[in-house]
């Protein structure tokens, strides 16, 4: 097998090796030469080319997303790490493990006018877990010249002799390598490994010069003080009005018996996001359809004295305007690593995993407290979807209808992917399948790789996985395509209302040049010329029959992926969804 010549690359494939880091996602240089090397002519690495880093970040955060593990990201120096910059984000809020390989100059190169240099030390230093900045073996410290091999070697011996260099720099390394991918490992989030390597750079050899050591990844079981435990439990038992809200979630990370324990309890309201991958029929998924048309006098009525929040990030902003607004006495996040105050009145942040959470806590529930809280709500949850079936019967061709329509055809047992913005508040309305895994990028809510991270999770998944979009998004993202790897079984449903349609529904003054230019972003644009280029099958509907007519195949076998693309009316949506709230009420 070939390895690179160069020390620093071997040590940090094998490590990478060692912890089990298998998907590796390189985009093409000459600086990164070494690790691509390494990491390519060794079958245990699965190794994905991408040319656009940006994209390449973004695949390589959906492939983690879905394996829970960290996928390594090689490219070369110079600007090529700063588009990485918007998944790094993404994967610092949303909790997932990527790690940085970022090959760079030598320090005497940097800062004097040479090509492709930048300052790559903690590039990320805001949004990374951890940064190791490596430093060049003693091989290249020294300008090799085939002239002189026998002065080369003297010095180097004398070095190490007399001033123990070479280790020395070789176990700094090592211990720099291993915490950080440790802690992309236990921690759950990026990590930046940066990489100088002097030329040359191609150089191979049959055999390893260096044998690393490997520390340990240690993960230690948070247990949570039993003062503190019991004095949830005695505010619990005095509480009748308790409130859970769930954000993004992974699935089956509850087990079901704590799930049901939740759901016997009257005095409890559990409120799930279409991100948080919890089901049960006495839960209140569609937030947004439940409290959007509700009076200050129900809003107290719904007011919570304890809420208890896990997850990550919440998509309704409803729900964040109406617990700010109407703040419970106690305020508990569950949550290992971290809590967000969103609704400034954080009272307890319990670390540990909302499961072991539970076991511990609800297992010592012996009676429930008498309540109404939640026979009422159910009874406003009734009557809501009432409501909404029939105004669903009614409305006019839109976004709206596209939406219920395809949500009804999605395969069971499949993923869905969704975009920002307009898709996943869309699908905030709806009771999705309760077989559909669903996940967004609402880490930083951003548009920009929503495509690319979709078809990472379908490359790193056995699924059918489907993702819906918008148009900017999808415009937006659209070197995602440029991707060898996407499965046949791939789809990707894009609602095309010829520009930010989002912006329609927000406050401002709409139907002006301004608007229409700089907000909406009006275009007439279409995914054909894409779809051609890419080799995807490629389908379109302008009207509710044809969609439904579409999507009766869309999902059976094919040999190459397929994109349907739905026009909508863009003038009218924004007063489709505004009477839709006015209607529910």
């Amino acid at each position: 097998m070939k390895y690179p010549k160069i020390p620093l690359a071997q040590t940090v494939v094998q490590l990478c090796k060692a912890k089990n880091i298998k998907h590796i996602v390189l985009s093409p240089g000459s600086r990164n030469a070494p690790l691509t090397i390494g990491f390519t002519h060794d079958d245990f690495f699965t190794c994905y080319s991408i040319v656009d880093e940006r994209c390449a970040a973004f695949f390589a955060l959906g492939i983690a997303q879905n394996i829970q593990h960290p996928v390594a990201l090689v490219c070369s120096s110079g600007s090529a790490l700063l588009n990485y910059y918007p998944a790094i984000a993404e994967a610092f809020y949303s909790d997932i493990p990527l790690v940085v390989l970022s090959a760079d100059r030598p320090k005497y190169l940097i800062g004097i006018g040479d090509g492709q240099t930048i300052n790559q030390e903690d590039v990320y230093k805001n949004h990374i877990l951890y940064s190791a900045n490596l430093k060049l073996d003693i091989k290249n410290l020294l300008k090799t010249n085939e002239d002189e091999p026998a002065i080369i070697k003297s010095i180097e011996n004398k070095l190490e002799r007399f001033l123990g260099i070479k280790q020395e720099i070789q176990d700094a390394n090592e211990t720099e390598i291993n915490t950080a991918l440790n802690k992309a490992i236990i921690k759950k989030g990026p990590v930046h490994i940066n990489v100088p390597f002097e030329e040359p750079l191609y150089e191979t050899v049959d055999n390893l010069s260096v044998d690393v050591t490997i520390d340990d990844i240690e993960k230690k079981i948070k247990k949570v003080d039993e003062f503190i435990i019991q004095e949830c439990f005695e505010d619990w038992n005095n509480a009748p009005k308790k409130m859970v809200l769930v954000g993004v979630n992974q699935p089956n990370a509850i087990e079901q018996q704590w799930l049901d324990e939740l759901a016997k309890d009257d005095s409890v309201v559990v409120f799930t996001e279409t991100t948080s991958n919890l089901h049960h029929e006495a839960f209140f998924p569609s937030i947004d359809k439940i409290i959007a048309p509700l009076s200050d006098d129900e809003f107290k009525a719904l007011q919570p004295d304890i809420l208890i929040t896990f997850g990550g990030l919440i998509v309704s902003k409803k729900i964040k305007a109406f617990l700010r607004t109407y703040k419970p006495k106690h305020h508990w996040h569950i949550d290992e690593k971290k809590a967000n105050d969103t609704f400034f009145c954080l009272e307890k942040h319990i670390k540990q995993e909302p499961n072991q959470f539970f076991e511990t806590f609800l297992s010592r529930i012996t009676h429930f407290v008498k309540s109404d809280y939640k026979p009422l709500w159910r009874s406003v949850k009734q009557h809501r979807q009432e409501a909404h079936e029939a105004y669903i019967k009614n409305m006019p061709f839109s976004d709206f209808k596209v939406f219920n329509t395809v949500f009804k055809s999605l395969p069971n047992d499949s993923v869905l992917q969704l975009g920002n913005s307009s898709t996943i508040r869309y699908a905030q309305l709806f009771d999705l399948n309760k077989t559909l895994q669903v996940f967004c990028n609402r880490g930083t809510s951003g548009i920009d790789g929503s495509t690319s991270t979709a078809i990472g999770y379908a490359v790193g998944s056995k699924k059918q996985t489907t993702f819906i979009t918008g148009d900017l998004s999808f415009f937006y993202d659209s070197n995602a395509l440029w991707n060898n790897y996407i499965p046949k079984n791939f789809r990707i449903i894009v609602i095309n209302n010829q520009g930010g349609g989002i912006f329609r529904i927000l406050p401002g003054h709409k139907n002006t040049d301004n608007f229409d230019n700089f907000f909406e972003t009006k275009h007439d644009l279409t995914a054909k010329q894409l779809c051609a280029m890419y080799h995807f099958d490629y389908h379109t509907a302008t009207n509710e029959l044809q969609v439904k007519n579409k999507l009766k195949t869309f999902f059976d076998t094919s040999d190459k992926p397929k994109l349907l693309e739905v026009f909508t009316p863009r003038t009218i949506n924004d007063e489709v969804l505004i009477n839709y709230f006015k209607y529910i009420k």
